[in-house]
């Protein structure tokens, strides 16, 4: 178990930025797909990728991948792979995971079939008739793609996006994967002021800030890895200082603000949550009477879309009303603005210098780039 093979699945258009994160942690092998990047590391990198990843959805280990087109075939690939190396005689593991392009369709028989192969190998080997399952969550993932099954252990548990900072949220919360890597597309170093004059519970503020103070996003939450007994709890320990010492102390304006006060009291919690009220400023404001005194900066937002929580119509007058305020901006200011409204540009009054498909859960937008 020197080397794992690592997957790590992102949202749709998000691959290379979490594979650039993964270069600069140093591992090895890196390489993007659609929808997930895989690498190869040790077991010490299993902590250092759930507390440093800012954009992955989750950490999953790869025991192996085989040719399945039938169930049988299924069955004795799944047997075959060493499962007692990773779970223990009292461990749980369940089954999830999805087939696309494939013979075998139905997930559930695929799900009961991996279950099946994967007691019978432990059985085998701990001489046991029925495993007991009344320890520590080894959560089994599979895929199915183009008849070739492959077969992962989840080591995070909770989603990476599942911060530790955010109890509850407003309606149609974004993502902290995406509010980061919105961040992280605008080029923010912590350097000029960033504002979010559409902030709700304050997720890219919030992300602004970690990114700004180079603090590593899961050092306030726990991982399901942290009870697996083949993995040494110093490792993690390890990882959590390796990240607290790279962190930065500094000043930074990052403001925002929302039409709501209840959206904006939620916000202060959650930055207190997340140890960055510091740094962070909340206020009630209007964003179609937004502005900032500064000669230079930067807005990140997410608008609400006009399809969830305010009819299409609305959504367009309050696009008109904030490309109006937007204009009276100095030219050294920029826009990074996520929508998946399709006549955002139309009502905002102004093109994009730069458009890039992103996905908001499984709704198509946009990161619409103003220069």
């Amino acid at each position: 178990m020197d080397r794992l093979n690592f997957v790590v699945p992102t949202l749709f258009g998000l691959e290379g930025l979490t594979a650039d994160e993964m270069r600069r942690l140093g591992l090895q092998e890196v390489r993007a797909e659609s929808g997930r990047v895989m690498c190869q590391g040790t077991p010490a990198d299993l902590p250092r990728l759930n507390l440093n990843l800012r954009t992955g959805e989750r950490v999953l280990v790869e025991l192996g991948s085989f040719h399945a087109n039938d169930f049988d075939s299924l069955f004795e690939g799944t047997r075959a792979l060493p499962w007692e190396q990773y779970i223990p005689k009292d461990g749980q593991f369940p089954v999830k995971g999805f087939s696309l392009n494939s013979q075998l369709h139905s997930v559930p028989t695929c799900q009961a079939m991996i279950k099946k192969a994967v007691a019978s190998r432990l059985g085998e080997r701990y001489g046991l008739q029925q495993m007991p399952e009344t320890g520590a969550l080894y959560q089994i993932q599979f895929s199915i793609m183009k008849d070739e099954a492959t077969l992962m252990l989840d080591t995070s548990g909770a989603g990476l996006h599942k911060r530790g900072y955010r109890a509850q949220g407003v309606a149609a919360p974004l993502r902290e994967t995406l509010a980061a890597a919105m961040v992280i597309l605008s080029r923010y170093k912590g350097r000029d002021p960033l504002c979010d004059p559409f902030c709700g519970s304050g997720t890219i503020p919030i992300e602004a800030a970690l990114i700004a103070k180079n603090r590593a996003p899961g050092l306030n939450r726990s991982f399901s890895a942290q009870k697996w007994s083949w993995l040494d709890q110093e490792l993690w320990l390890s990882a959590a200082d390796e990240a607290m010492d790279q962190e930065f102390d500094g000043e930074y304006e990052i403001w925002g603000g929302d039409v709501d006060p209840e959206a904006v009291a939620l916000a202060q919690h959650n930055a207190e949550l997340a140890e960055v009220d510091d740094i962070v400023h909340f206020e009630a404001a209007d964003a179609t009477r937004f502005h900032w005194g500064g000669l230079y900066g930067r807005v990140v937002t997410n608008p609400p879309y006009g399809e969830r929580i305010m009819e299409r119509r609305e959504a367009e007058d309050l696009y008109r009303a904030f490309g109006q305020a937007w204009r009276k901006f100095p030219d050294s200011w920029k826009l990074y603005l996520l929508s998946s409204h399709t006549e955002f540009e139309r009502t905002f009054g102004k093109q994009a210098v730069k458009k890039r498909k992103l996905y908001n859960g499984r709704l198509k937008c946009d990161l619409f780039m103003y220069f």
